[in-house]
């Protein structure tokens, strides 16, 4: 009865505390109502999916004390992504009343003792390829994220995360030279968008190792790939295509005359005159599963703004069908059932900024 109460008052927060997002825009007041979201759920401990692999019975704990800084949002996962968004939203507005509570909840949350514990999870020989490879990194994206904050100098954010940040990174270097085949479904473990965000955190960081293996495997994964059958998307599950994602990551992998000559022959479509991509449509945004196609639309969105930037002679057309995905999905964001309304918020952020950035 409890739970029933529990996750009824937070569904009714999520329906009944905001207005909608109506514009394509990172305003402040946009941004803000964004930011409650992930404020909120960050300290929602249940309903919870902990994906947890158990050795044997001592390793039966609640979400809070197995990850006291990442037990919120329903997911290890979306809470780290939900910090990247509070972490986006201080740095653009690092002196409004939001910055504030996310200031104090970071200083809260990442101490050394909370990332002590968040480290020792991946100990266990079974926890290893825990949330392998999306969840690394949307970590190493919030790293980042802080990283550029002129008040981390201060508050030792990155310095308290660093050991997971290291752990996170080891990881990954070891698991690339070992992974043969691209995984390219359109979930989490999608390796395009895990390489993605792992090569801009690389950058952001400056370790051009990890750079060098990323550029390496992207192009072992993918260089050779013709003909992706974007006409088969989405499958019912996809909250990422497969076909746009490989072709973000390899714009960012490839100097601009060798990637248009490599996305001419993998989607040779999107260059036709009556190239249309509709977005995906939800009937049921209660549905965990269903309503990933609202963060499909996003998703799709966010790679196309980052091709309009690539391939500037199609900049209007791939802005157009960006902008279109967004426009069916956003309006489900902010009110939305707490199934959706966990994680999607931070994917409409990821969209809009990649559109920010198509002029700079």
């Amino acid at each position: 009865m409890y739970k029933f109460i529990f996750t009824s008052l937070t569904i009714f927060f999520f329906q009944c505390v905001f207005s909608q997002i109506n514009t394509l825009s990172l305003s402040y007041e946009n941004v803000k109502k964004l930011a409650e979201m992930p404020l909120h759920c960050i300290d929602v401990e249940y309903p919870n999916k902990l994906n947890q692999v158990l050795t044997d019975s001592t390793y039966l704990e609640s979400p809070k004390k197995l990850h006291p800084i990442f037990y919120g949002c329903f997911d290890w996962h979306s809470s780290v992504h939900g910090y990247w968004l509070l972490a986006n939203v201080m740095n653009k507005y690092s002196e409004s009343d939001v910055a504030k509570k996310i200031i104090d909840l970071f200083d809260e949350k990442f101490t050394a003792e909370n990332v002590a514990i968040e480290l020792a999870y991946f100990e266990p020989k079974l926890e290893k390829s825990f949330e392998r490879t999306y969840g690394w990194a949307w970590f190493l994206k919030l790293y980042a994220e802080l990283s550029i904050s002129f008040r981390n100098y201060d508050h030792k954010w990155t310095e308290n995360l660093a050991p997971l940040k290291n752990y996170i990174v080891d990881a990954y270097k070891s698991f690339l030279p070992k992974l043969v085949y691209p995984i390219r479904v359109g979930e989490h473990s999608n390796s395009a968008f895990g390489l993605s965000l792992a090569l801009d955190f690389a950058y952001a960081v400056e370790d051009y190792d990890f750079v060098e293996l990323i550029n390496q495997r992207s192009k072992d994964y993918f260089l050779n790939d013709k003909n992706c059958p974007l006409n088969w998307e989405p499958s019912g599950f996809d909250f990422i295509s497969p076909c746009l994602q490989e072709a973000e990551l390899m714009s960012k992998v490839l100097e601009p005359d060798a990637f248009e000559k490599w996305i001419k022959e993998f989607l040779p479509e999107i260059f036709k005159k009556d190239f249309n991509l509709e977005p995906g449509k939800v009937l049921d945004r209660t549905d965990g599963k269903l309503v990933h196609i609202d963060g499909l639309n996003f998703s799709r969105a966010q790679c196309f703004y980052v091709l309009a930037k690539s391939l500037p002679k199609c900049s209007t057309k791939f802005i157009s069908l960006g902008d279109a995905h967004v426009k069916t999905s956003m309006q489900h964001v902010v009110g939305s059932d707490y199934m959706g309304g966990h994680w999607l918020a931070t994917f409409l952020v990821f969209a809009l900024e990649a559109r920010d950035l198509i002029a700079d």
